[in-house]
């Protein structure tokens, strides 16, 4: 009994932790997607990449299905931020150790 009221228990935490990092990142992508036109301040750049690095690594750790961690909205968001990082490399001379591509060979490392 203990072992089967886990194993509901735990499975309630991913699918709540799944539906938690799918919804935040679709109102990150809302919110870049709603500004396309206009380019980042550095310091939100910075920012975003950071929660977004932090984010993924996080759910991740967690457990969260990599599908659903690379999902279309990640990918558009990933990809906007990068376009971002290089216009702001070439605008201000670097990032100052924040970079998007730092999270892809973390990640491909692991």
């Amino acid at each position: 009994f203990l072992v089967s009221w886990s194993i509901r228990q735990l499975s309630s935490v991913l699918v709540f932790l799944q539906q938690w990092y799918t919804s935040t990142m679709n109102l990150l992508g809302t919110w870049l997607t709603d500004r396309m036109d206009l380019q980042l301040h550095l310091y939100q750049l910075k920012i975003l990449i950071r929660i977004v690095k932090k984010k993924y690594r996080d759910f991740r750790l967690q457990g969260v299905l990599d599908s659903t961690l690379n999902s279309k909205m990640y990918d558009t968001v990933r990809n906007r931020l990068t376009l971002e990082e290089a216009t702001a490399s070439v605008r201000e001379g670097g990032m100052q150790g924040v970079s998007m591509k730092d999270s892809d060979e973390e990640d491909n490392g692991n």
